[in-house]
């Protein structure tokens, strides 16, 4: 026996046994999406149930159904205290629960993706980490997978590294590994990686995802986020030539253009020849195509998110969409009736990237209208914070055309942005901006 499989297998315990290790009072690091293992979840909220321990605070991004079944059950909320990073249908039917009953029962923490390590490593000082990895290679070494994001930070300072050890996770390159030397616990449990859903589209999406995908030049390096507008422009792209990737989110719609050749990586300026990715999210074709291929490599949020980092691809070019545009530009992406909806994300990240890029482009999306029609996302006032500043937003597009706001005066860009409103919000967009002194 090597001295890796020795130490692998003193190691190696049950879930009950992992989750015994974590003390009350910990402060827990969460593996986003795909990386959330299911074992140890489970073992951590029965003990909770059990009153076994408390006091935890667990902080995480993008929780899915498997910490939504086990960890954030409302009823442990006051044991296993969600610290969400970034919201979404989980925290958002907590919250409203825990309005009903009277107390919280979620917890936000405003942070851009590209801070998150050092926030939570740092700031916060988490001391446990529970992930996901693929099997042992024969160095020793786990690879975190569809996960790397703010895992890889934290199994370097947490005082416990307890991981689930799951053939299913694909081994992927770059830097995203863990080796067994650091690691305190772990627990080998095969089970299905969780599937992305594929949001249906609308007539808008389908028009959209063309203007943005005639905005784009052979050789752009591109950043895609997730849902039926990105998808749109994936397959608006599949007459381009030589794209490169580099983005925080590695999705289906991306993984197609790479398989049809269209996504080359032959031009960038950064990573030539390599897709690189911070985390990934898809079906099981996505995650086959990712195990052991040379073409890709996932590399930290602090490092792939960096807006300095990303400006050295040139021609980059970030697509993301909103909730929300104002008369001056500025964006809300992550709150909608009165509430957290999201967070920021990485949105900011990559508009700045993009925008400091040499031939970049930085692209806001979104549709005119919202409430099946009802409602104007673009409005005079925005409704929630500013994700990204008027400063710093340069393209924005809705299924009635495009502007780009650099260089414009104020009245200017109000009057190109009630041009890209839905024609009956027009008129009273109008009268609002000339009461704000716009136009």
């Amino acid at each position: 026996m090597t001295d890796f499989a020795a130490q692998y297998a003193e190691g190696l315990m049950s879930p009950a046994a992992a989750a015994a290790l974590i003390p009350s009072g910990a402060k827990v690091a969460m593996a986003l999406g795909v990386g959330q293992p299911p074992a140890l979840l489970k073992a951590l909220a029965d003990r909770a149930e059990a009153n076994e321990v408390g006091d935890i605070n667990i902080y995480y991004l993008l929780s899915t159904a498997i910490a939504g079944d086990t960890v954030l059950r409302f009823d442990l909320t006051d044991r296993l205290r969600p610290h969400s990073l970034f919201h979404g249908a989980i925290e958002r039917k907590l919250e409203a629960r825990g309005i009903e009953e009277g107390r919280q029962a979620v917890w936000f923490v405003p942070t851009g993706f590209q801070q998150t390590p050092k926030v939570l490593t740092q700031e916060i000082g988490v001391d446990t980490l529970l992930a996901t990895v693929s099997p042992m290679d024969a160095d020793g070494f786990f690879s975190f997978g569809t996960n790397t994001d703010y895992a890889l930070a934290a199994s370097k300072t947490a005082r416990r590294v307890i991981l689930e050890v799951n053939p299913h996770m694909p081994r992927v390159f770059g830097d995203c590994t863990v080796h067994v030397s650091q690691v305190t616990a772990l627990v080998e449990h095969a089970a299905p990686l969780l599937e992305a859903g594929k949001a249906p589209q609308q007539p808008q999406d389908l028009v959209i995802g063309g203007l943005i995908a005639g905005l784009i030049e052979d050789g752009s390096t591109l950043q895609m986020g997730i849902g039926a507008l990105p998808d749109a422009v994936c397959a608006a792209l599949h007459d381009h030539v030589d794209l490169g990737i580099h983005t925080e989110l590695l999705t289906p719609g991306l993984v197609a253009l790479m398989q049809a050749g269209v996504v080359t990586n032959a031009r960038k300026t950064l990573h030539p020849g390599k897709t690189v990715f911070t985390f990934a999210m898809g079906d099981h074709g996505t995650y086959d195509f990712l195990h052991e291929n040379p073409a890709l490599e996932a590399h930290p949020v602090d490092y792939v998110n960096d807006p300095a980092v990303i400006a050295r691809n040139d021609k980059m070019v970030s697509v993301n969409a909103t909730l929300q545009i104002d008369l001056f530009g500025a964006c809300c992406s992550e709150y909608l009736n009165g509430r957290q909806y999201t967070a920021s994300g990485g949105q900011l990240d990559f508009v700045r990237g993009a925008s400091a890029s040499e031939g970049g482009k930085s692209i806001i999306a979104c549709h005119s209208t919202a409430a099946r029609g009802m409602a104007s996302r673009i409005v005079a006032r925005l409704d929630g914070p500013v994700t990204t500043p008027r400063n710093d937003t340069q393209i924005v597009v809705t299924e009635h055309g495009w502007v780009n706001l650099r260089g414009l005066t104020a009245d200017q860009r109000a009057r190109a942005l009630i041009g890209l409103a839905a024609p009956q919000f027009r008129e009273g967009l109008e009268v609002e901006a000339r009461t704000l002194g716009l136009i």
